[in-house]
C-alpha cells in the first residue's frame, strides 16, 4: 500500500496544451515514478482511508487554485494611488483647509471614480476567481471497495473513478477496465464524435461519458490536469480593450504629466498678481492666490468625464441584460461596435450541439425486408451512441408503433475504434446487420461507396446499414470481424442541428461590413458544409493540421480562408492573434473549454449561454438564453454608446484644452485667474455635465470608425484657443478699465457659459427636438444662475455693469462665430 503514497501531483508528463486529442490517446503509461499504476487488487478496491488522508495532507487534491493574477490590494493601488487622483485630491484637501468648502465638491466626483474603477476590476477579478471548467457537483470513486459519492475537488491522486454515461470526468485518469467505453470530448477539442476509449488509453478532466462504462485511475489532479491547466490559463487577468478608456487614460496621462508646471507657472501668477510672494504670504492673501491656482488646475481635469464614462456603459449593460446579454465589464459594451472580424465556433454557435436524423437513401440493389425495424432496434439500445440515439426520431422500435418485432440472435457493441455495430436475427429480418461507417463497411467497389462519399461531401455524417447472410466471427484477439459479402440495404444521413437565427444575424454582419471566420475542432468538411448552410461562401475548409507556426504566413492564412476545421485551443488562440497583428478588432464566440483560450484573447469574447464555466469567466459578454440573434443588439447599443461618448467626450476635452490655454496666458501676465472653482463647476454643470448626460443616452445607430483621440483633438484645441482668446479678450479690457475682480469673474463666466453652450449646440447636431429642448433648458438654467440671489450669492456671480456686459456678450458672439467656423472646417477634413 505504501507505494501509492509515493505519488506526486507533476510527476506525470503533462500532454501538449493545445494538441488534446493527441494527448487523449497518448498520454505516456507512466503516470508515477514510483509505482502509482493501479495494481488488481487496486481496480477492485480501490484507495483505503488511510491512504486517502494522507494523500489529502499532502494536497494531492482535486482542487484547482482559486487566486487570479491580480490581488486586491493591487486593484486599490492602481486606482487610488495615482499621480492623478493625488493632484486632484491634495486640491480637494488644500481648499478645505482654507475653509473653501463651497470650492472643493469637484473632491466627490474623483473619490466617485477611483470607487467605480476599483469596483469593475474586483469584480473581474472576482469572476475569474471563480472560473472553474469542471461543473459537475459529484465524482463517482472506489474506496475500501465501497462506492461512494464524493465532491468532484475532493478526488485524490490514485483514486478509481466509477463512470456512467452522462458523468463529468473529475480529473485525467487511465483506463483500467471499460465495457464499451465512449466520451465526448468536443468541450476541450470542438470534435462532436464521442471517442472510444479503451484499458491502457487517457481521459482527460472535464469530458463527458457518452456511452458504456469503466473504472479509471486518476494519474493527474487540480492544477496538474488537463481543465486545471487551461484554467489557469484562463484565468489570468486582463481588463477588456477599449479606445474610448484608452484615449481618457491617455488624456490623463498627458493632464497628470502636464499639470506639475502649469500649477507653478499660475500659482506664480496669483502671487504676482497679489503683490509678490512676500507680500501675499505677510498679507495672508496667499490663500486667494492658492484658490485661484486650485481652479486653473481643477479646471484643466475632465473630472466628469471618467464617471460618466462608466454611468454610460453600466446603463448600456443593464439595456442589454434585460435581452438576457450579460456584460462582464463595462467596456465591453463599446468593443462590438469596433469589431470588423468575427470569429465563430461552429458546434454550439451555429448549431445546437447535436445532431439529428436527416434522411434515408436507396442504393441500387436488393433492398432486404424489415430494414425498418432493424434501424428502430438500433436506435432503441441502452448501450447506444449518440449517432445511432438519433434514429429513434425516424423509426419507432421493433413492436410498437407498427413496427414487427425482432429476435435477436446476437449482437455486437458499437465502437470508435471499429466504427460500426452489428447485429444477427432470425424470422423477419434474417442475417446479419451492421451499422457503420460506409468506408469501413463497404467494399470501396461497392456503387453505394461512392453514394455516400458524395453524400459526406455535402457534409452530412452518413451511416450504411449493410446485411449478410454470414454469421459475425471473432478475431484472434476476441474482438468481432464483418463477415465477406456484405451488401448496402439503405444510407443514413445525420446533420447538426442549426441555429435558426445563425443565417440572419450572418447576413446582418456581413451587410455591415463585418467579416467572418469558422473555427472548429471537427472535420474541415462538416464544418464548410454548415457554413454553407448558413450562407457563407466557405469552398472547401482548411484543415488545422496544416497550419503553419510562423506568424506571417499564418496571418496571410487567416485572411485567405473563412473556414478551418481539426483546429486545436492554441491553434484557435493564434488564429485570432493572426487576426488581430493584420489590423483587425476581433470578436470569438464558442460554448467549450477548447474556445476558452481564443475568448479571452479575442477583443471580443462571447460566450452562449450554454458555454462551460470556463468560457463564460474569461468572456466579455454572455449571451445567457444562447440566442445567436442577440448579436445585432449588441452592436447597435455598442454603435450607440460609442457615438453618444465620442460626442460628450469633446465637450470635456474643450474644456480641458481652453483651461490650459488660459492657465498660462494668465499665469505668464500675472493675472487674476478669472472664475473660482464653484463658478467653473456652475459652467460645466450647464454647459458639460448635466447636457452629457442625456446626450451619451440618447438613440445613435451612427457605425463607429477608429481613431476618436485623433478626430477629437481636430476640434478640441481649435475650439479651445478660441474659448480661452475671448477670455483674454475680457480680462484684458477689463484690468484696463480698473474693473473689481469679483465684476470680472463675473462676466467671465457669462462669456464662457454662453461659449460653452454654442458648443454644446454644434456637437449635438443632427438637432431635433429633443437635443434642442436640452439646450433650451441649459440656457434657461444659465439665467436663474443669475436671477435668483441666493444661488449668484453662493456662486459669487452677478450681473456685469453696462459696459462689462456688452463686452462680454461681443466676446461671447465673436467666439460663437469662430467656433462654427471651426466646426465647418473639421467636418470638412473628416469628409477628406
Amino acid at each position: 500500500m505504501a507505494e501509492a503514497d509515493h505519488a506526486s501531483a507533476g510527476d506525470a508528463a503533462a500532454p501538449a496544451f493545445g494538441a488534446p486529442q493527441a494527448a487523449s490517446r497518448a498520454f505516456g503509461a507512466s503516470p508515477d515514478a514510483a509505482g502509482v499504476r493501479a495494481r488488481a487488487w487496486h481496480v477492485d478496491t480501490g484507495l483505503t482511508a488511510a491512504q486517502v488522508d494522507h494523500r489529502v495532507e499532502r494536497g494531492l487534491t482535486n482542487h484547482v487554485s482559486d487566486r487570479s493574477s491580480r490581488s486586491l490590494w493591487s486593484i486599490v493601488r492602481e486606482n487610488v494611488f495615482t499621480l492623478f487622483n493625488g493632484i486632484v485630491v491634495g486640491a480637494f484637501l488644500l481648499l478645505l483647509l482654507l475653509g473653501q468648502w463651497r470650492d472643493a465638491l469637484f473632491g466627490f466626483t474623483a473619490i466617485a471614480n477611483a470607487f467605480i474603477g476599483v469596483g469593475q476590476e474586483f469584480r473581474a477579478k472576482r469572476t475569474l476567481d471563480r472560473l472553474a471548467v469542471l461543473d459537475a457537483p459529484l465524482a463517482r470513486v472506489l474506496r475500501d471497495a465501497t462506492e461512494h459519492e464524493v465532491p468532484m475537488r475532493t478526488v485524490v491522486l490514485g483514486d478509481i473513478l466509477i463512470l456512467r454515461p452522462g458523468d463529468q470526468i473529475a480529473a485525467d485518469a487511465e483506463v483500467v477496465q471499460s465495457n464499451g467505453l465512449e466520451v465526448d470530448e468536443s468541450m476541450l477539442t470542438g470534435e462532436s464524435e464521442s471517442v472510444d476509449k479503451n484499458p491502457g488509453e487517457h481521459v482527460l478532466s472535464g469530458s463527458t461519458v457518452t456511452a458504456g462504462s469503466a473504472r479509471v485511475h486518476v494519474i493527474r489532479v487540480g492544477d496538474d490536469s488537463f481543465a486545471g491547466r487551461i484554467t489557469v490559463q484562463a484565468r489570468r487577468f486582463s481588463l477588456v480593450h477599449s479606445e474610448l478608456r484608452a484615449a481618457i487614460n491617455r488624456v490623463l496621462r498627458w493632464i497628470s504629466i502636464a499639470i506639475g508646471p502649469v500649477m507653478i507657472i499660475i500659482l506664480n501668477g496669483q502671487m504676482q498678481h497679489m503683490g509678490g510672494w512676500r507680500r501675499a504670504i505677510a498679507t495672508g492673501e496667499w490663500r486667494f492666490a492658492a484658490v485661484g491656482a486650485v481652479a486653473a488646475v481643477i479646471a484643466m481635469i475632465p473630472l466628469g468625464l471618467v464617471l460618466l464614462t462608466s454611468i454610460t456603459f453600466a446603463v448600456g449593460a443593464a439595456k442589454l441584460a434585460a435581452q438576457k446579454v450579460l456584460v462582464q465589464e463595462l467596456p465591453a459594451v463599446e468593443g462590438l461596435a469596433r469589431v470588423d472580424v468575427v470569429c465563430l465556433d461552429k458546434t454550439g454557435t451555429l448549431t445546437e450541439g447535436d445532431i439529428e436524423f436527416e434522411a434515408v437513401h436507396d442504393v441500387d440493389g436488393d433492398s432486404r425486408p424489415g430494414w425498418a425495424a432493424v434501424l428502430g432496434w438500433f436506435g432503441a439500445q441502452p448501450d447506444a451512441n449518440a449517432t445511432a440515439r438519433c434514429l429513434a426520431a425516424g423509426f419507432p422500435p421493433p413492436g410498437r408503433a407498427g413496427m414487427p418485432a425482432l429476435s435477436v440472435v446476437g449482437s455486437v457493441s458499437f465502437s470508435s475504434a471499429r466504427k460500426w455495430s452489428a447485429a444477427t436475427f432470425d424470422a423477419v429480418a434474417a442475417g446479419t446487420w451492421v451499422l457503420g461507417a460506409p468506408e469501413l463497411v463497404l467494399d470501396g467497389a461497392d456503387p453505394a461507396a461512392s453514394q455516400a462519399s458524395a453524400l459526406s461531401a455535402r457534409g452530412r455524417r452518413t451511416l450504411v446499414l449493410a446485411h449478410c447472410g454470414e454469421p459475425i466471427e471473432a478475431a484472434e484477439g476476441g474482438d468481432a470481424v464483418l463477415p465477406a459479402g456484405m451488401h448496402a440495404v439503405v444510407l443514413v444521413t445525420l446533420s447538426e442541428r442549426i441555429r435558426p437565427d445563425a443565417a440572419g444575424t450572418l447576413d446582418y454582419f456581413r451587410r455591415q461590413g463585418v467579416a467572418v471566420r469558422i473555427i472548429s475542432g471537427d472535420s474541415p468538411h462538416t464544418v464548410a458544409a454548415v457554413a454553407r448552410e448558413v450562407g457563407i461562401d466557405a469552398g472547401a475548409g482548411f484543415d488545422g493540421r496544416d497550419l503553419p507556426t510562423e506568424p506571417d504566413e499564418l496571418a496571410r492564412i487567416a485572411e485567405e480562408h473563412t473556414v478551418f476545421g481539426r483546429v486545436t485551443p492554441d491553434q484557435k488562440r493564434d488564429l485570432v492573434h493572426a487576426l488581430q497583428r493584420s489590423g483587425h478588432v476581433v470578436a470569438m464566440t464558442g460554448d467549450g473549454v477548447n474556445d476558452a483560450l481564443a475568448v479571452k484573447a479575442a477583443d471580443m469574447g462571447i460566450a452562449m449561454g450554454s458555454a462551460t464555466p470556463a468560457t463564460k469567466a474569461v468572456s466579455r459578454i454572455v449571451l445567457l438564453d444562447g440566442q445567436f440573434s442577440r448579436l445585432p443588439g449588441v452592436v447597435a447599443e455598442g454603435r450607440r454608446v460609442m457615438a453618444n461618448m465620442e460626442r460628450v467626450s469633446m465637450l470635456f476635452l474643450t474644456k480641458t484644452a481652453y483651461a490650459f490655454a488660459t492657465a498660462l496666458v494668465f499665469g505668464g501676465l500675472f493675472w487674476g485667474f478669472p472664475f473660482l472653482p464653484r463658478q467653473l463647476s456652475a459652467t460645466d454643470g450647464l454647459t458639460i455635465g448635466i447636457p452629457a448626460f442625456f446626450l451619451a443616452l440618447m438613440p445613435n445607430a451612427l457605425r463607429y470608425k477608429a481613431g476618436f483621440l485623433s478626430r477629437a483633438l481636430r476640434f478640441v484645441i481649435p475650439a479651445g484657443l478660441v474659448v480661452a482668446a475671448m477670455l483674454i479678450v475680457i480680462n484684458a479690457y477689463a484690468r484696463s478699465q480698473g474693473v473689481h475682480n469679483d465684476e470680472i469673474r463675473s462676466a467671465s463666466t457669462l462669456a464662457l457659459a454662453l461659449i460653452g453652450l454654442w458648443i454644446l449646440l454644434e456637437l449635438a447636431r443632427p438637432l431635433n427636438w429633443v437635443r434642442v429642448s436640452i439646450v433650451v433648458g441649459m440656457v434657461g438654467g444659465l439665467v436663474l444662475l443669475y436671477a435668483i440671489p441666493f444661488v449668484a450669492h453662493f456662486f459669487r456671480l452677478r450681473l456685469p455693469g453696462e459696459r462689462m456686459l456688452v463686452v462680454s456678450l461681443v466676446a461671447a458672439a465673436v467666439g460663437c462665430l469662430a467656433i462654427e467656423i471651426v466646426r465647418l472646417i473639421w467636418v470638412r477634413a473628416l469628409r477628406d
